[in-house]
């Protein structure tokens, strides 16, 4: 639900059944005013927030706003901070992954690294070779099925990920047919609009999921122009995702 305000969120994960709610933060929008707002919204509305979005890395010098988005997870009770990189210095995204990483210490909060073509850490090999080179508990890999899927990942793949760099991971269905991988748009495209519920796609969900930890969280990733006409109301667009999800997670026992 793009289109969400963080309060909205928050409302629609309190309405629909989650064990978690998940937040967005726009640096242009977000205050210090924000995060006690919403600190206090989810305490009221008994929702803990498995993740906070996106501390996305650049080129050029370190941005203090990746940093400022450790604290607000923190001050926020997020466990994980979702982390991508736009930067093609793996050396660059190495260090700059270390800082928050470095920053994140003793509050709880887990910078996961997300990797996919639509980065410049396009693949799990990739991602794993970051964290090879970046210390302290508090790094984690995050798995995103469609990403996984089309940058060649495998179940063996996945499987080799030591268990405790994963903290969550974020399943979602999709069509089998990939992108042409030459079109960025069409990467993009793929990406936020033709997700698909739980066992509605061409997916290797199955193997996926056995091949992660039990009880490991999902956050379910379901971007899609589909879900989103089709339920145009918030929350009743988050109770179908919740549907879904759990009619597939229930049905394989």
């Amino acid at each position: 639900m793009p289109e969400a305000t963080p309060a909205q969120l928050i409302e629609c994960a309190a309405a629909s059944g989650f064990d978690f709610g998940g937040m967005w933060a726009e640096r242009d929008t977000w205050t210090p005013a924000t995060t006690r707002a919403i600190r206090a919204q989810a305490a009221d509305a008994g929702v803990e927030l498995l993740d906070l979005e996106v501390a996305w890395i650049m080129p050029g010098a370190p941005d203090p706003w990746l940093t400022e988005l450790v604290d607000i997870a923190a001050e926020l009770g997020a466990r994980n901070l979702l982390c991508v990189s736009s930067d093609p210095d793996i050396a660059a995204t190495t260090a700059k992954f270390q800082a928050l990483v470095d920053r994140a210490k003793g509050t709880g909060v887990r910078v996961n690294l997300e990797f996919g073509i639509f980065t410049e850490v396009k693949t799990i090999h990739m991602a794993r070779t970051i964290l090879d080179a970046v210390e302290g508990e508090a790094k984690a890999l995050l798995v995103d099925t469609l990403h996984w899927s089309r940058s060649g990942g495998t179940a063996a793949d996945l499987a080799a990920i030591p268990r405790e760099w994963l903290s969550y991971c974020q399943p979602c269905d999709a069509p089998a047919d990939p992108p042409d991988t030459a079109d960025f748009d069409a990467i993009i495209d793929d990406a936020i609009n033709r997700r698909m519920p739980l066992g509605h796609g061409g997916l290797a969900l199955a193997a996926m999921v056995d091949a992660l930890p039990d009880h490991l969280p999902l956050a379910i990733e379901e971007r899609s122009a589909a879900l989103r006409d089709a339920f145009p109301d918030l929350a009743e667009r988050a109770r179908q995702v919740a549907r879904t999800s759990r009619a597939w997670l229930d049905g394989r026992g």
